[in-house]
């Protein structure tokens, strides 16, 4: 058997495999959903994903909604439509959406540095601007590193050590991924909607989309109906050598940093808040717009981020992405009013590499066909 190291690198041969094996164009909705089934099938098969939700969304509508495979492998649960997976930094397009509805309200401005709304920062951090934290163009410090929680204890003990730490780079010199960042745009929800992050979230995304479901916590946290997560990496006491075998993945979210990665949902509901997105019914068109612009380094070159999503290519060929934990990822492709989202429980599925194949049986349909 491979090694998870070698799984990981066949990764793009095996998807391009398995994308030879089915045809390029669906005439019908009939035949694009047979063939997303059949490459899901087939994806999960060569990659080892235990449990998947799939979604896609095309002109304000669920075109498909899967559920496939077991969500608790050693009990053999299935993954139903209720299942609830992490996304993890796919959490930070949540966080998104939530500034710039307070920008909206006049609650935020983008271009204000962090000290108007938190004056007990750093000294070198006061001049960074709201907009350089969602877009990860800060140069702040970073909050967790290989080990976890800078520091290694609590979350409170990282704040100290990180606002001891010296800047990784000028403010806006470079793009710095970076979970700092999105600790303190919670800390700004927080003081501008005098509300706790989690519930001006819940109030302001979660119910007006029907996202009934939705949560926050990780895998030590007792939440109902969620996925086992799970990993096909060597283990630290495995030999070099030894084959690679499913296990069971931990991962600690401290409650400061949800904004960053805290957030569990069902594709069903994720579907029904990108439509809400796509529609204009959580921000307005130039806010989403806004929301969806790089954001520009020093040097006036695009960053890799906008405000709170990555963004690739230009109309009528834009990407906006969403990616979290190497498991979860949605893609919203906004010229072509078309998104999808795909979540699974294995650690390194890493769904962002595939989640183009899906979107490709959908783009030949034609536009008046819709699910009845």
């Amino acid at each position: 058997m491979l090694s998870a190291r070698h799984l990981v690198s066949l990764l793009p041969a095996v998807l391009l495999g398995t994308l030879s094996c089915f045809p390029a164009k669906a005439d019908t909705l009939a035949e694009a959903d047979a063939q997303a089934r059949q490459f899901m099938h087939a994806t999960m098969q060569e990659r080892g994903i235990p449990g998947m939700q799939v979604a896609v969304i095309r002109d304000g509508q669920v075109l498909l909604s899967e559920s496939i495979g077991l969500a608790n492998v050693e009990n053999g649960q299935p993954v139903t439509a209720t299942t609830l997976f992490p996304i993890n930094s796919a959490t930070k397009a949540f966080t998104g959406v939530a500034m710039m509805q307070l920008v909206q309200a006049g609650r935020v401005d983008l271009e204000a540095p962090v000290s108007r709304y938190l004056p007990d920062l750093p000294q070198a951090w006061r001049q960074v601007r709201v907009r350089q934290l969602l877009a990860h163009t800060s140069g702040l410090p970073d909050i967790v590193d290989a080990q976890g929680l800078v520091g290694g204890g609590s979350e409170a003990e990282a704040w100290r050590v990180v606002e001891r730490l010296p800047m990784q780079a000028k403010v806006g010199e470079r793009f710095i991924y970076n979970q700092t960042n999105y600790g303190l745009l919670a800390r700004i929800i927080e003081r501008q909607a005098a509300m706790p992050y989690e519930n001006y979230v819940a109030e302001r995304q979660f119910a007006p989309t029907g996202m009934r479901r939705s949560t926050f916590g990780d895998s030590y946290d007792l939440v109902a109906g969620a996925a086992t997560m799970y990993s096909l990496f060597p283990r630290r006491t495995d030999a070099a050598d030894a084959p690679a075998r499913l296990s069971h993945w931990f991962y600690d979210m401290p409650h400061g940093l949800w904004a960053g990665g805290g957030m569990q949902t069902t594709a069903n509901e994720l579907a029904q808040w990108l439509v809400a997105l796509m529609q204009g019914q959580l921000v307005d068109a130039h806010n989403l717009e806004r929301m969806w612009t790089p954001e520009r380094l020093s040097d006036g070159t695009p960053g890799d981020w906008a405000a709170g999503w990555p963004v690739s290519g230009g109309a009528p060929h834009r990407e906006v992405n969403s990616m979290g934990g190497a498991r979860a990822a949605l893609r919203i492709y906004p010229d072509e009013g078309l998104a999808v989202v795909v979540l699974t429980n294995l650690v390194g599925a890493n769904p962002q590499t595939f989640i183009a194949g899906i979107a490709g049986f959908y783009r030949s349909v034609p536009a008046g066909e819709q699910r009845q």
